[in-house]
């Protein structure tokens, strides 16, 4: 096996290992709820072995994250890479299936925090409360959304920001149009 030497933060390794990291997971907990071993789950995140596509499901699914999250989607140019994302190489994150289309802004999950640009689609919204130990702020790109943070519901409008410290909170977008905002969350979640 050969790998392309590509900087730690550009590695599928680095961002299993940050993944891990953020959910609090040791790599004893996540090697036995893949049924791996340690060592296994070490090699695959210092990029010295490659996981199959079935363990990639699997750790996805550990992890909370959709697959298509832990393919890189287009390479970037030696210069860029670590530091640049274009629009069409982002990574889709989380699931859609609430209406809420996720895409990664950070290069990588490897720093304290990520960067989410988040559209939320026409009449979506999530009916439970999520709740994670992160800080989160927002900044309302277009449209308009309602979040609802601590049992308290505010409206945002374009230009509008918010910040979630691990209260409780769920978003709806009861209106026609579609709302897009950016999302800053420390540590990494996705």
């Amino acid at each position: 096996m050969q790998h392309t030497a590509l900087p730690a933060s550009q590695t599928l390794g680095a961002d299993l290992r940050a993944l891990r990291k953020a959910r609090g997971l040791t790599l004893h907990e996540l090697a036995e709820t893949l049924n791996r071993s340690v060592g296994w789950m070490s090699q695959v995140e210092r990029d010295l072995s490659d996981p199959s596509i079935t363990d990639l499901r699997h750790i996805a699914k550990a992890l909370g994250v959709s697959v298509s999250m832990l393919f890189r989607h287009a390479a970037a140019p030696a210069h860029e890479a670590g530091y640049i994302v274009r629009k069409s190489a982002r990574r889709p994150i989380g699931s859609s299936v609430a209406g809420l289309v996720e895409e990664l802004l950070s290069p990588d999950l490897t720093d304290d925090f990520e960067m989410v640009h988040s559209t939320f689609q026409p009449h979506s919204r999530i009916k439970d409360h999520v709740t994670r130990p992160t800080q989160e702020v927002g900044y309302v790109v277009s449209g308009n959304l309602e979040i609802e943070i601590k049992g308290t519901k505010h409206h945002l409008n374009p230009g509008d920001s918010f910040r979630v410290r691990g209260e409780p909170f769920r978003w709806a977008n009861p209106y026609s149009d579609p709302a897009v905002a950016i999302w800053v969350i420390a540590p990494p979640v996705y």
